[in-house]
């Protein structure tokens, strides 16, 4: 499900245009009902035998190294490859096992991936696309890994859709108002990347150079490439004022 902003009245108020930096603003920490749902389906599942614990902590450990190095050489081989980017933009599953990424079984030892449905969301200078989950936190992981502390918050997932804007500002993307905003819902049948616009400055750079421009922000749609700009901002964290109680009273914490 798509959402469209190109006018938001909780924008703050920004240069837009301006060439600067704008830093981005801190998290809050916070636990969510369904990283305790999940804890609790996992011990029952492996409990009723539908797989075991070392099954387990091989995917999580697969997911959380691979990170979205595959993700940012899809969208390099598109920048320089008119044909292959066609390709993404109408077979994406296809197209990623032109970079060794292969959706059926992508951990190489017959575990499947999420879902197969794959669609691969073209930015122009005109539009602007930013995925989210507001149900839980579905999220392309054979491509970008495991994902952000942040996606799956409650903060995030709730504000995004809307005042897309004002989060995006958060941040530290300010877009101008003639850019319209578009929030891509990811649901349990589909998993949404963005291939975000070339940057200007990038003539005649081989496609390993322009895949180290391409961070994992700037292909979830809170960020966007530029050249110099190799790795994400890290968000400082606040505690939470009031954080989620164990039984007992003890507080809980991610």
């Amino acid at each position: 499900m798509s959402h469209d902003h190109d006018h938001d009245d909780h924008d703050h108020d920004h240069d837009h245009g301006d060439g600067h930096v704008h830093p981005a603003a801190p998290m809050v920490e916070e636990i969510t009902d369904f990283e305790v749902l999940e804890i609790a389906v996992c011990e029952l599942a492996i409990e009723k035998g539908l797989f075991t614990a070392e099954d387990h902590r091989r995917f999580t450990e697969w997911a959380e190294q691979i990170g979205p190095a595959a993700g940012s050489r899809l969208v390099a081989k598109a920048w320089t490859d008119p044909a292959y980017k066609a390709r993404v933009l109408s077979d994406p599953v296809g197209a990623c096992k032109e970079i060794g990424i292969d959706w059926a079984e992508p951990t190489g030892s017959g575990t499947p991936s999420d879902y197969m449905n794959l669609r691969v969301l073209e930015d122009t200078p005109t539009l602007h696309h930013v995925i989210v989950c507001t149900l839980c936190s579905c999220y392309p992981r054979p491509l970008l890994g495991h994902s952000p502390y942040w996606y799956r918050s409650p903060n995030y997932r709730r504000r995004l859709i809307r005042w897309p804007r004002q989060v995006l500002a958060e941040f530290g993307l300010v877009l101008p108002p003639e850019v319209e905003v578009r929030v891509e819902d990811s649901n349990q049948k589909c998993r949404f990347m963005v291939l975000p616009v070339r940057p200007e400055g990038t003539d005649g750079w081989t496609e390993e150079q322009l895949a180290e421009i391409v961070t994992r922000d700037t292909m979830i749609g809170v960020a966007l490439p530029r050249p110099g700009r190799t790795a994400d901002d890290v968000r400082p964290v606040h505690k939470a004022r009031r954080p989620v109680p164990h039984e007992g009273g003890a507080e809980a914490h991610p």
